[in-house]
């Protein structure tokens, strides 16, 4: 009945589906096994997009041909550029979704995306041998072999609910768990633990009255995630979302509720995401305020089911909807489900490669939540990376790999095989080192050739690229040579407040001015306007970037080339820690389970010392 195929993907998630669209666009034959084709990519909590960080995930997913940017764009019933007041570093997209919308693009996707076959049904277990993984046995009974499986199993493996008192197995609400895998890797000898993630109650909208919150609108010009042409809707098209407060009356129901709060009474043993904390949770860490804002947020175009973002909970229902009751807006709200906590298996991350194959067992990668990580775009992308990488072990072809310099999703598998995490791992541009030129305007530019290279993004992407990257040094030339007359331009400086010009200046050194945007001087100076209207809006802005904060990329370059050096001396795997009697007792042990692939990851793991690094150079020669 089955096939051999060269890549097997078990769970359709955001982790599973980029990994079958990867690993099939790139040649490999590939099955996508899921519990349930109803709920592909389904958006399990909140449905939304991007934010701080997550937007430049995806944009560089669709830099590197990846799905999710796409589908995003063309599901969108809301976009925002966050963080517009600070610099282009902190600039970050975000959509609010069509929850069903976006599901059904995505199996459109998939189901037009040759190579890639369908099977529901649930996995039980991983054939393995020789400590090499070579398919799956389903719970049918039916083994299905493969040169690769990529398990993306989110909150499904041994997944547990908690509401209140009550507590049932379940993946997700009304989903079953998945049983099994666990079991067989940890009789292997890999390491597991549990996590915790929640999610709000939904409420009826028709239900809310929304004179009393604050209305959030979109923005007027809809950006959105991909570099290819997209279908959006218009700028009028868009949902608001809106904007209300819990109060301390809020709190005391809820804390009515503590003494069944499977939280508080020690049935839920995970960590939860401390990024993301329940009402619970925030009510307890920040006991000082007495109020905390919510954001009411539409699930679609057409239906009246509303996201509470910010009242994730699991204390028991009755007590959510008396809670909720209270809030402005909500004094006759109806509730369509509460909302819950879920409790699920991972592995900690330091047992992957930088591939996200595991070292332990050979062809077998994971990605997702499995690896301790939380959000769609953190899951999708290492899903991404996972099916490319799979195809390339299948056809035995050079792992890809991506550098915390290029890119969030090379920060992010850094971290989490180099750091481990014993919590829900969420990304923030905090945590990269490199964030001036991790940019969402630019991922194109860092990233699409990569892909073009091991055959994944389009030759029309690569395309769009090169014309991009043409147009950029072209207007930097004209904005370096043209100089601005104060006639021309000391209108438009006046009326953004700022100190008008005496003589000729080059427009390259008028953009150093923090106050001046190029495209809203162009409604000023005709002569310039005439030749830069040549140019699309994102290439105009990518120049102007480029223009502005020169001085800060070049340096980033200089500290990103001095650091190469650790990234390039390769520590092979054979390497006898043992002998180095000068290391740490706490780095010898570390060095010995992550088996660090380099002397710039060695550097980075919790708990090492520069010392130890010294040490480790001076025995590999250095």
């Amino acid at each position: 009945m089955f096939q051999k195929y060269d890549v097997i993907v078990v769970g359709a998630g955001h982790a599973g589906s980029e990994a079958a669209a990867a690993a099939a666009n790139l040649g490999s034959k590939v099955l996508l096994i899921t519990m349930n084709l109803q709920t592909i990519a389904q958006m399990s909590c909140n449905p939304a997009m991007g934010g701080i960080a997550k937007g430049q995930i995806v944009r560089e997913i669709d830099a590197l041909g990846g799905y999710s940017g796409i589908i995003t764009d063309e599901s969108l019933i809301q976009f925002r550029m966050l963080n517009r007041s600070k610099g282009p570093a902190m600039w970050s997209p975000r959509a609010q979704n069509d929850r069903m919308l976006f599901a059904a693009k995505w199996r459109e996707m998939l189901e037009k995306t040759p190579n890639v076959d369908f099977y529901q049904d649930n996995v039980r277990s991983i054939i393995i041998n020789n400590s090499k993984a070579i398919g799956v046995v389903t719970g049918l009974g039916n083994e299905i072999f493969g040169e690769c499986v990529v398990i993306t199993s989110g909150t499904f493996l041994n997944g547990i609910i908690h509401i209140g008192e009550k507590q049932f197995g379940g993946g997700r609400m009304a989903e079953k768990a998945s049983i099994g895998i666990t079991e067989q890797l940890v009789e292997i000898g890999f390491e597991s633990d549990r996590l915790k993630t929640g999610t709000p109650p939904r409420i009826d909208g028709r239900s809310l009255n929304y004179d009393k919150m604050e209305e959030q609108k979109g923005d007027d010009e809809i950006v959105g995630f991909s570099y290819l042409e997209t279908k959006k809707i218009a700028v009028s098209e868009q949902r608001s979302c809106h904007i209300t407060y819990t109060s301390q009356k809020v709190h005391d129901i809820l804390k009515t509720g503590f003494d069944k709060s499977p939280m508080y009474q020690g049935r839920i043993e995970g960590v939860g995401p401390r990024y993301c904390p329940s009402i619970e949770d925030k009510i307890n860490r920040f006991a000082e305020r007495d109020r905390h804002q919510l954001f009411v947020e539409p699930e679609g175009f057409n239906t009246v089911e509303i996201y509470v973002n910010g009242f994730s909970t699991s204390l028991p229902e009755d007590v959510q909807h008396k809670a909720l009751k209270l809030v402005p807006g909500f004094e006759n709200c109806k509730m369509f489900r509460p909302g819950y906590a879920i409790e699920y298996d991972y592995f900690p991350p330091t047992q992957l490669k930088y591939s996200l194959e595991t070292k332990q067992i050979e062809n077998l990668f994971f990605a997702g939540q499995i690896n301790g990580t939380t959000g769609y775009e953190e899951a999708a992308c290492q899903g991404l990376i996972a099916g490319i990488n799979a195809h390339q072990k299948a056809k035995e072809l050079e792992p890809f790999i991506l550098k915390r310099s290029e890119a969030y999703i090379g920060v992010l598998i850094d971290d989490l095989i180099s750091k481990g995490t014993d919590e829900p791992y969420r990304m923030f541009t905090s945590r990269a080192e490199y964030r001036t030129l991790l940019r969402q305007d630019n991922a194109d530019l860092r990233l699409t050739e990569r892909s073009y290279e091991v055959g994944l993004a389009s030759q029309e992407r690569m395309d769009k690229v090169r014309a991009k990257q043409e147009g950029v040094e072209k207007i930097k030339e004209i904005m370096k040579e043209y100089a601005v007359e104060p006639d021309e331009i000391n209108m438009y400086l006046e009326s953004i407040g700022s100190a008008p010009i005496a003589q000729k200046q080059r427009l390259s050194q008028l953009l150093l001015r923090p106050d001046v945007d190029l495209n809203n001087m162009l409604d000023t100076v005709s002569k310039l306007a005439s030749v830069l209207n040549l140019y699309d809006v994102q290439t105009l802005k990518q120049a102007e970037v480029q223009v502005k904060y020169d001085t800060y990329i070049s340096k980033e370059k200089e500290l990103v080339q001095k650091m190469s050096q650790l990234e390039e001396l390769i520590i092979p795997d054979s390497f006898n820690y043992d002998k180095l009697i000068s290391l740490s007792n706490e780095a010898r042990q570390k060095f010995i389970k992550i088996k660090p692939r380099t002397l710039g990851q060695a550097s980075r793991i919790s708990g090492v010392n520069p010392s130890d690094v010294q040490i480790l150079m001076v025995y590999m020669g250095r």
